[in-house]
């Protein structure tokens, strides 16, 4: 049985408790360690990626010598596994509960972590990081669905919005701490760091949030719901277009944060201080969700959207035209810093704004296709990432141009949208 009291002083004062009561015990958690909890676990899809950056050139100096360009696989490899995890973890936490999931999936995370560490070759460290991102997937979906079984409506909001705070920080630190792990302890180390911190969160979780989703409230797992929900999600042209512009939108940063050590390593001789630039830009970048707050109200989510990737088309555009990549320092740098900056701060004005249009028409299947959507999406984003990733031989200029020729795929497919909606309101 779950309880709340009906006030809650200040989010992370001395405020009453958040009471969940089983076996007859009530064990009381505040509120700011509820928060601290669910952004722990979300934050291990962050920490798992961004604290990787700079450990990739010793593992491609380590296991693939000869092809170190493939070294960045170790990143999409990860949230392949994440977004194909996607398509089940939260059917399986609606039909066996929240815990035993998240239990489940942490477990499969752990297992394939120690696979990843004790590696003797490229392509067992990317089996291994497909697996972590499978486990890593539980923890993602889940406890969003803790939130819900817990809050409603505005409160919702609000814990959701401290958690992703918190969850926006970890990229800022994350490759600092991977530096200093690799500095002291070798490249392996940052493994077991990976091992102790989703240790340390499962074993907070046990022994103090008990199961949230009542027994009466689960329900089956059902798999031909899913191949409908599927079938709708795909037939419907307003839903099908923003999963393609959002597979995009996603695939751009994800092609960014593959590419982006070995850039500031090989074409900027800038390895050493790469942590400190990359956390500069990874907190300025944040503030692209606050500016979105502030101008989707006017402009609406469509033609933000587009206007955000029309910019981005004349900017990375332009840079391939201009010859940044050739261009004398320290003036590349800097552009290619002000460029990285304007596309991580892209991600906060399009992926939330694409994801509820999708979302739009199916009110009646919300949950379900909350997760076929972000599945398909991060599969579809890790696919493209990859192909870029793999072409990629030291020019940055093939950074700016696949970006550009994403940006354009999805400000086409954003007009396109717009009529095939308008018809669909005039057959209405």
């Amino acid at each position: 049985m779950i309880a709340r009291r009906t006030t809650f002083g200040s989010v992370f004062g001395a405020q009453p408790e958040l009471c969940v009561q089983k076996q007859h015990q009530d064990v009381p958690m505040g509120r700011a360690e509820f928060v601290g909890l669910i952004a722990m676990m979300y934050a291990t899809i962050a920490f798992s990626i961004d604290a990787m950056l700079p450990v990739l050139p010793e593992i491609a100096r380590e296991l693939s010598p000869e092809l170190a360009h493939r070294a960045p696989l170790i990143l999409t490899a990860f949230v392949l596994g994440m977004g194909i995890g996607t398509f089940f973890t939260g059917l399986l936490s609606d039909a066996f509960g929240r815990r035993p999931v998240i239990f489940a999936g942490t477990a499969l995370y752990c297992a394939a972590t120690i696979v990843a560490w004790n590696s003797a070759s490229l392509e067992m460290m990317l089996i291994a990081r497909l697996f972590q991102g499978l486990g890593a997937s539980a923890p993602r979906i889940v406890t969003i669905a803790v939130v819900r079984d817990l809050f409603a409506g505005r409160e919702m909001a609000k814990i959701v919005s401290f958690i992703m705070l918190i969850f926006t920080l970890v990229p800022a630190f994350a490759p600092a701490m991977g530096a200093l792990i690799v500095q002291t302890a070798g490249w392996r180390a940052i493994y077991l760091t990976f091992l102790v911190f989703s240790a340390i969160s499962v074993i907070w979780m046990g022994l103090r949030l008990p199961e949230t989703l009542r027994p009466e409230n689960r329900r089956p797992l059902r798999v031909p719901l899913l191949a409908r929900a599927l079938r709708e999600i795909l037939s419907h042209p307003a839903v099908r277009l923003p999963i393609l512009v959002q597979s995009l939108a996603m695939a751009m940063p994800f092609c960014t944060l593959m590419l982006v050590q070995p850039i500031y390593e090989q074409v900027y001789d800038r390895a050493s201080s790469f942590p400190y630039w990359f956390g500069g830009v990874a907190l300025i970048a944040g503030s692209g969700s606050i500016l979105n707050a502030l101008l989707v109200e006017r402009f609406g989510m469509r033609p933000l959207v587009t206007i955000t990737l029309g910019f981005q088309i004349i900017l990375s555009g332009g840079m391939w035209l201009a010859g940044v990549a050739d261009m004398a320092e320290p003036y590349g740098f800097a552009a290619f810093l002000i460029w990285q900056l304007c596309l991580f701060m892209q991600a906060g004005l399009t992926l939330g704004n694409l994801n509820a249009i999708a979302m739009e028409p199916m009110g009646h299947i919300a949950g379900m296709a909350a997760s076929v959507i972000g599945a398909i999406s991060t599969v579809l984003a890790a696919l493209i990432a990859s192909f870029v990733g793999m072409l990629f031989t030291g020019d940055v200029s093939l950074l700016f141009g696949a970006i550009a020729c994403m940006a354009a795929t999805g400000f086409v497919l954003m007009l396109f949208m717009t009529r095939v909606e308008a018809r669909m309101s005039a057959a209405q």
